[in-house]
């Protein structure tokens, strides 16, 4: 089974960083919904999020990032235990998009030891 974030499956790094996003879809139940959310996790492929709203691995959501109101389309790939009425959910764009979270990744080789990363006097 895939672990949200596994090294095994990385594809990216992941930064722990919160962007508003609003998320779309249709319940398990095929009712719609709309929340509004922050990320946990993002990298270039997708993102962790905290959902109060019941979906589905496989299932397809629209995500709305809030700052620059792009949308993209993405499936649900891990859904964690619940935790105080929100469900940690893994979601991987359905299309390669670099650019939706609209920052630079570090390369896959980046370490905080890399020398590029250390403090100049």
């Amino acid at each position: 089974m895939y672990e949200y974030g596994s090294d095994s499956k990385r594809r990216s790094q992941r930064l722990l960083l919160n962007i508003s996003l609003v998320v779309q879809g249709e319940t398990p139940d095929k009712n719609s919904f709309r929340e509004e959310t922050v990320t946990l996790v993002i990298n270039a492929h997708g993102a962790l999020i905290s959902l109060a709203t019941k979906v589905a691995p496989g299932q397809e959501l629209l995500l709305e990032n809030q700052r620059s109101h792009e949308q993209q389309s993405c499936k649900v790939v891990f859904l964690g235990p619940p935790d105080n009425g929100k469900v940690q959910v893994g979601v991987e764009f359905t299309q390669p998009a670099p650019h939706f979270w609209h920052i630079a990744f570090p390369p896959e080789d980046w370490t905080p030891s890399a020398p590029e990363a250390r403090a100049r006097p």
